[in-house]
Formats: structure tokens, C-alpha cells, sequence
């Protein structure tokens, strides 16, 4: 039997944000911690979760269990996006374009946190609007479950890819 300790993910992690927060009661203040975590196995699904406690390493602990709840695929064109797509949570909102390969992940904070746990390596975006890292994480996550693939457009029209692309057998 494994020890606990040699027993390993298959996902990877990553703690985007902790925030302390605070609620005045009668008898003072009370503080918790609140963690956001993306979580994603660099193949293609990725997750986004939160999660609140009185310390800090059991809202990091919440927020894994919350984000592999909220396990989406996302389509990989080799390492980058099938094409740009813009993203919106509140005032947030996400530019994500595909770059040449060998460009990297050019992206702020949050952003490239999603991206590279999604399993891109070429791919820029732009944050526009808020810059609150829970809404710059939800746009991402937003933008991502907008993209398609050629076959999937193909399918929803019944047409061939190359009836798509315009190109005769």
C-alpha cells in the first residue's frame, strides 16, 4: 500500500489569490481566509474553485476540492487556441488570440495561471477592464468554453471540414 505522502495528482495546482475577510459581530471581528485555486492537467481540462476557512492551508484545500468539481475540456490546436475569443465575467473581460509556436504564454496573473494549467505554451491574451483576479480567472475560464474546433463547427453545420474551409476533393 502507498503512504499517503507518494500518492500524486494528476492534476497540478496553483493558488491564484488568498484574501483575508472579515465579519463584525457583536463580540469583535471574526477572520477567515478565502483562497482561489485553478487546477488543470496540462492536456486539455482545467478548473477554477474557492474556497473559505479559518486558515489558510484548509481554504487552499476547499478551493482544490470546489475547482475539480468545475473540471471543463477545453480544445488544444497543438499548443495554442483554434482561434481569438474574448471572454466577459462582471467588468472583466479576456482578449485570447493564438500565437506562432515558440512565443510562450504571454498573459497577465490570473490569466496565465488558467492557460498553463490548460496545457497552452503559445498563446497571448490581454486583460481588459477589472482587474480583480476572480473575475480575470471566470472571463478566462469564460473565453475558453467558447472556443471550437473545425470538426466540431463542421458537425453542428453537416458539412465536411473542407466543405467549411472552402476546398474541393
Amino acid at each position: 500500500m502507498k503512504d499517503r505522502r507518494e500518492i500524486k495528482s494528476e492534476f497540478d495546482e496553483q493558488v491564484v489569490f488568498i484574501n483575508r475577510v472579515t465579519k463584525v459581530v457583536k463580540g469583535g471581528r471574526n477572520f477567515r481566509f478565502s483562497a482561489l485555486v485553478v487546477v488543470g492537467d496540462g492536456k486539455g481540462r482545467v478548473g477554477v474553485g474557492t474556497g473559505k476557512a479559518l486558515e489558510v492551508p484548509a481554504a487552499i484545500k476547499k478551493a482544490v476540492t470546489n475547482a475539480k468539481k468545475n473540471l471543463v475540456e477545453v480544445p488544444l490546436l497543438g499548443t495554442t487556441v483554434p482561434h481569438a475569443v474574448r471572454g466577459r465575467s462582471g467588468a472583466g473581460k479576456v482578449v485570447i488570440m493564438p500565437a506562432p509556436k515558440g512565443t510562450g504564454v504571454i498573459a497577465g496573473g490570473p490569466v496565465r495561471s488558467v492557460l498553463q494549467l490548460a496545457g497552452y505554451q503559445d498563446v497571448r491574451a490581454k486583460s481588459l477592464g477589472s482587474n480583480n483576479p476572480k473575475n480575470m480567472v471566470d472571463a478566462t475560464m469564460d473565453g475558453l468554453m467558447n472556443l471550437s474546433t473545425l470538426k466540431q463547427v463542421a458537425r453542428l453545420r453537416g458539412k465536411s471540414t473542407s466543405e467549411i474551409l472552402g476546398r474541393e476533393e
